[in-house]
């Protein structure tokens, strides 16, 4: 059987250069440190996590699997935690949420942000500080509030008027009276994916600076004694490596500041900036160091607001993926390699969207590895694809794998630990994968992998 080995083609001599698939690596058994988790070798060939062989945790747990490095979800933890020492560090558990990830969090002394009342049940449910959580969400139901009421969460971010309304009825029931803080859309755009762009006025989230939502929300919130308005939270989008879009909504937010206080006499003492710090998937991708970033954040505070006049607000950030992304990867076995002569070749493996849907929602990229062994094969252009019954079921799109693959081979991609298992679902009867945790030479399971009973429950 022949195999398509790029640049050989006339097809892709033919493509526009744009639509031509990458150049070849140099070195396809290459693990990049700035791709996979900190912990990542190969040893005699093989890959390695967290001393760990993959061989023998897909052996012990199967395939598809979702891996954790322990120690890289951590170290990157205490990077934050020591990069922005002096402000508030909350983990976006949306990124991926466990309870494991939870006790992480609590040893390191992060805080938590929480989208919905089952992730709020997830914190609470292993004894997380509720002081710590702050609670998201465009829509929040009234048993989401009155849990978070009850638990005690250290704020709830306000997402529209309705819910100013809501709360505050709530919190007069409940006699309780949450911190509070107002989602502000800056009208600043991350350069990201439409989908994952969050700060621009034509989205569901927050409420308008431009068009004065933003002001009538601080003026509703101070009319209610049941609610305590302690600061400003802006989200400006996803996967972002430099600090200029935060500098520009920043000053927004300093701006709408300087007006609450000429407006009502009041100084609100907290700024929330998010997250949406950018992690590496391919090689070229750039990130941006931590310090350097919380050092570019707080003076970019430091300034809009002295320059204001105001005094400098307590600093809060979200970081999600570039906590856990880079420190968890999938691991799949091949099954069927078909060639398809001229072009590329497709190699499908024993998972697909339903393990990871990022390919598909917004084209997302990823760096794929023959993980079981090394290979001096000529590098083979390929497409890695699911088993789903879905022609949009890719995983990595463009990528060169080794031309003698072969089925029975694992491959690994990297920068998977944030929001693979989050967005999982159970597309054609597929039961999501095992979380895996790997520290010291040891795996451990975090998140039981689902069975077919598991997808058989509470039918009728």
């Amino acid at each position: 059987m022949s195999r398509f080995v790029h640049p050989a083609g006339d097809r892709h001599a033919e493509m526009l250069p744009h639509e031509r698939p990458p150049l070849a690596p140099a070195d396809l058994n290459r693990i990049n440190p700035a791709i996979w988790p900190r912990t990542s070798s190969r040893t005699d060939g093989t890959l390695t996590i967290g001393g760990v062989d993959v061989r023998d945790v897909a052996r012990d747990h199967g395939t598809p699997l979702y891996v954790y490095d322990e120690d890289d979800v951590r170290s990157r933890m205490r990077d934050f935690a020591t990069a922005f020492q002096g402000s508030d560090v909350h983990y976006a558990g949306k990124a991926f949420l466990c309870k494991e990830i939870v006790r992480w969090l609590m040893d390191e002394g992060l805080g938590l942000d929480v989208a919905s009342g089952g992730e709020l049940a997830v914190a609470l449910s292993v004894g997380f500080p509720p002081e710590r959580i702050t609670l998201h969400g465009n829509n929040k139901s009234a048993a989401e509030l009155t849990r978070a009421l009850e638990a005690g969460v250290g704020h709830i971010v306000i997402d529209s008027f309705e819910e100013i309304a809501r709360l505050g009825h709530l919190a007069e029931q409940h006699g309780k009276r949450p911190r509070v803080m107002i989602r502000v859309t800056t009208g600043v755009e991350a350069h990201t994916h439409e989908f994952i762009a969050t700060a621009h006025d034509d989205q569901k989230f927050g409420l308008s600076l431009n068009a004065g939502a933003a002001a009538e929300a601080v003026r509703r919130i101070l009319a209610l004694p049941q609610l305590e308005l302690v600061g400003l939270h802006s989200h400006i989008g996803s996967q972002i490596v430099d600090t200029a879009g935060f500098e520009v909504a920043a000053r927004r937010l300093a701006a709408l500041l300087v007006s609450i206080k000429d407006e009502h006499g009041v100084v609100l003492p907290e700024l929330d900036l998010g997250g949406g710090y950018g992690i590496a998937y391919v090689e070229g991708d750039e990130t941006p160091d931590i310090k350097e970033l919380a050092d570019g954040l707080r003076e970019i505070v430091a300034k809009v607001c002295t320059d204001a006049g105001l005094p400098v607000p307590r600093l809060t950030i979200e970081p999600g993926r570039s906590i856990v992304g880079t420190g968890g990867i999938t691991l799949y076995e091949v099954g069927t390699v078909k060639d398809v002569e001229g072009l590329r070749t497709y190699v499908s493996i024993d998972g697909g969207m339903s393990d990871n849907i990022r390919t598909a929602l917004y084209g997302a990229e990823y760096t794929v590895v023959l993980a079981s062994r090394e290979s001096t094969a000529e590098p083979m252009l390929s497409r890695v694809v699911g088993k789903h019954c879905e022609s949009g079921d890719i995983i990595v799109r463009d990528c060169y794998l080794p031309a003698d693959l072969a089925p029975g081979d694992l491959i690994a991609v990297a920068a998977t630990g944030a929001y693979c298992r989050s967005l999982a679902s159970n597309y054609n009867y597929l039961p999501r994968p095992a979380v895996v945790a790997v520290a010291g030479g040891a795996s451990r399971v975090i998140v039981q992998g689902e069975t077919e009973d598991d997808l058989m429950r509470g039918q009728l």
